[in-house]
């Protein structure tokens, strides 16, 4: 019985330090999640301005000739995937492999640590990928899809929908669709609607590139800090039952001493 009673101790001695773990984890996601936000809100104002400029030059016939509207029947695709650093995030990195796995022909260029140990690539940083390293990977992305090494581009990410709410999506990025031409506005590109569209594109990949991860570390410090909270309550109840079950058997452990001393006595 006494035993019984020592491991029980050292049981709840070791959740209750499991339940301070995940109030810090917490409480560091849920300092985080502010700037995440305004950083998300940021990146959608700038992509929304160059998805608008895209729209007007792909609705120009003139810019049919463009390679990054090359269309193809049997595409080569290349997907970049965005996961996080770090676990102890409910289902946030599991939803975005799960989507991979319906592109069983895809290239995937991960980013993030976890992305980056699934794919077995050189290990980088979801959350501090910078625009500069955007840029890179945009660069050369372009130059291959204009190469004709690959013929579809697209991004796995986290759709942020609320803080309760996110759901693991894909964009395609290129090759770009033809839009239809809005006749209420006229707009001027110079020297010419083909010429910006070609060098508009790199800069909207690596934009778009940018609000995904923006977007997808939102909803990771999101998830992460509903996970914490959830670990928090269960690790909390399980110390109440844990402490039922040691009252209890601290109660057995002296009724039993107080029997064995009354049977003693009588002899």
């Amino acid at each position: 019985m006494a035993g019984n009673t020592k491991a029980l101790r050292i049981r709840i001695k070791s959740v209750n330090s499991t339940l301070q773990l995940t109030k810090a984890m917490e409480l560091v996601a849920s300092s985080k999640i502010r700037r995440a936000n305004e950083a998300m809100q940021k990146a959608r104002e700038y992509t929304a301005s160059l998805e608008k400029s895209i729209s007007l030059l792909t609705s120009e016939k003139e810019c049919l000739k463009s390679p990054y509207m090359r269309q193809t029947e049997a595409p080569r695709t290349k997907i970049i995937v965005i996961a996080g650093d770090r676990g102890l995030a409910g289902g946030y990195n599991a939803n975005v492999f799960r989507l991979c796995n319906t592109f069983p022909d895809a290239e995937f260029i991960p980013i993030g640590k976890r992305a980056c140990e699934r794919f077995d690539k050189e290990i980088n940083s979801s959350e501090h990928f910078s625009f500069s390293e955007a840029s890179a990977l945009a660069d050369e992305l372009c130059k291959d899809f204009c190469d004709r090494k690959f013929d579809r581009l697209g991004v796995i990410f986290t759709k942020y929908n609320s803080v309760m709410s996110w759901d693991a999506q894909i964009k395609w990025l290129l090759p770009f669709e033809k839009s239809e031409k809005d006749s209420t506005v006229s707009t001027i590109f110079e020297p010419d609607h083909l010429t910006v569209l070609n060098l508009t594109a790199r800069e909207y990949v690596a934009g778009i590139l940018i609000a995904c991860l923006r977007e997808s570390f939102a909803c990771e410090v999101a998830s992460r800090r509903i996970a914490m909270d959830s670990a928090g309550k269960n690790a909390k109840q399980m110390i109440d039952d844990l402490g039922l079950q040691y009252n209890r058997a601290r109660q057995g452990a002296i009724t039993q001493e107080i029997t064995e001393i009354v049977a003693g006595s009588g002899n």
